[in-house]
């Protein structure tokens, strides 16, 4: 019983910890997410399983960890000096089309992993690359030269489109989303008779959606794929 307490405790824990170090802990893992990460889950799993060691000392721990972490963010924030000191700075691997061996050597980033992160952004030839940067997440950052660059809208002098709108979501896992249908102004008998146009009802429906240019597009329950391409066993 004590064990189950405080796995619950710890794991709303992390929870409220997650909601106020924000989402830069999540989604760029700098050198200082990093650190914060694996120190807070130590703390929470000794917190959780570790019944020797008293509540009050972990819990007082993570609560100073979180204000450090909070502080250093802060600072981050506000101060450009602070900032690259804490998160380090960009490096470039690849300048004009060449490899920087010196800079690669230095971030130790080798040249299986360069060509791998070239490898996830479609480029299979060096040739193709004018610049390449090692940002402070881990990603790399591509420049392609400019015979090998997507051609654009403007580069076929070609009219703008229409503003697009934000998707609205108006089912998901079958249930249907009262918010966005009272927020967007959309009916539910202009949804059902929608469906009725393709003999379906809101039951049949997994997903459905506004897209950007005001399509609805529905994902039903049944596919009807003769032969799919692939099907978990």
């Amino acid at each position: 019983m004590a064990v189950f307490v405080r796995t619950v405790a710890a794991f709303l824990m992390l929870i409220v910890i997650a909601r106020i170090l924000g989402k830069q802990l999540l989604s760029n893992m700098t050198f200082h997410d990093f650190a914060t990460g694996i120190t807070l889950g130590a703390i929470a799993a000794n917190l959780a399983f570790n019944p020797k060691l008293s509540f009050g000392p972990l819990l007082l721990s993570l609560v100073v960890f979180t204000a450090i972490s909070f502080g250093i963010s802060t600072l981050s924030i506000r101060s450009r000096k602070a900032r690259k000191w804490i998160t380090g700075s960009p490096t470039v691997l690849i300048e004009g089309g060449k490899i920087l061996e010196e800079n690669m050597k230095h971030v130790k980033y080798s040249l299986d992993s360069l060509i791998q992160a070239l490898r996830e952004r479609d480029i299979f030839d060096l040739g193709e690359v004018e610049y390449a940067v090692l940002e402070n997440n881990g990603k790399v950052s591509v420049l392609k030269k400019p015979p090998f660059r997507t051609v654009t809208r403007m580069d076929m002098h070609m009219k703008r489109p229409s503003s697009s709108s934000f998707p609205v979501e108006l089912i998901m896992d079958g249930q249907l989303i009262d918010n966005n249908l009272d927020n967007d102004g959309v009916s539910i008998r202009w949804l059902e008779s929608e469906l009725e146009k393709r003999d379906k009802r809101i039951a049949d429906v997994f997903y459905a959606v506004i897209s950007t240019n005001g399509k609805l597009i529905l994902d039903f329950y049944k596919d009807n794929l003769k032969q799919p391409v692939d099907k978990e066993q």
